[in-house]
């Protein structure tokens, strides 16, 4: 008559396959505080309970029907440790004796078989694994659940928030804390595009506005081209009135033009000028002697 595994053990792979269970259908820790969770591992216990009972009826009624030699024998296997056991059936080597019992009548060139049960480890990773297939592809199926999209459309959302809850948190960008950013130039062709392209170009070159790409300026109120953009930019012209004041209206933020003024300032300063040859816009204003940034 076999061992039987201790209801604790029982219990405690209960939880276990509990846990992996509900984290395949939630997606996170958060069951942990969930009474649902906690209740389905109480019952689970109380079924696993009844369960070792009825076992131990059946075994007490298999056991009267034993001779006393295999008594003695099964009261002493009991007596071994629950983990002692299975790290024997698992690594134990079988004794001479032993393995007649379990030599298959059989064999070619020299070679035996014996007929050795699978280590009970083994078998119960094979049924685990068996078990957490069916309900990892029941979860893909059937919930969001390790599909790909969905967690790059969950993460792509929570960074966004992050971004938007970092740039409210920040002080506004002005032309006081302004500075000049190479990491600013790609994000600022884009606004350049979308704010000031109609007038100056996608290049700078200029067509109904200036110029920007050569060294004239037709208004200078600042020392730097740099703070003289987002001058320009924030406040308008106070010569044309194309040039309207983004800024002040709240059509871009204090952020934003610090990034058109960087690839303003990048194509003026570390781009060769789009000349009259090339399409540029013939030179408007008076030449500027900018300070460094």
């Amino acid at each position: 008559m076999k061992q039987r595994t201790p209801v604790v053990v029982n219990i405690l792979i209960i939880i276990g396959l509990l846990i992996v269970f509900y984290y395949l259908f939630v997606q996170s820790y958060s069951f942990l505080t969930s009474p649902y969770f906690w209740g389905t591992v109480v019952i689970s216990a109380i079924l696993a309970y009844i369960h070792s009972a009825i076992g131990d009826l059946i075994e007490n009624n298999k056991f009267k029907k034993l001779s006393a030699e295999e008594k003695a024998a099964y009261l002493a296997e009991k007596k071994i440790p629950f983990l002692r056991r299975m790290y024997d059936a698992a690594f134990k080597k079988q004794s001479d004796t032993e393995e007649k019992d379990i030599l298959i009548d059989h064999g070619f060139d020299g070679i035996m078989e014996l007929d050795n049960q699978l280590p009970k480890w083994w078998v119960g990773l094979f049924y685990f694994g068996t078990a957490f297939c069916i309900v990892y592809v029941a979860a893909f199926s059937f919930t969001d659940f390790a599909h790909p999209l969905s967690e790059y459309e969950k993460e792509y959302k929570e960074q966004l928030a992050s971004i938007a809850e970092y740039e409210a948190s920040q002080p506004p960008v002005t032309i006081e804390t302004a500075k000049y950013s190479a990491d600013n130039i790609a994000e600022g062709k884009e606004l350049f595009k979308t704010n000031c392209a109609s007038c100056h170009k996608e290049d700078g070159s200029g067509g109904i506005g200036p110029n920007l790409t050569d060294n004239f300026w037709i208004n200078q109120p600042e020392k730097t081209l740099f703070k003289n953009v987002f001058h320009m930019d924030w406040n308008g012209s106070p010569t044309n009135p194309s040039m309207r004041a983004f800024g002040k209206n709240g059509e871009v933020s204090g952020a934003e033009i610090e990034k058109i003024a960087a690839y303003v300032y990048h194509i003026n300063q570390e781009m060769p000028p789009v000349t009259q040859a090339q399409g540029g816009a013939a030179p408007q204003g008076t030449e500027a002697h900018w300070e460094k940034e």
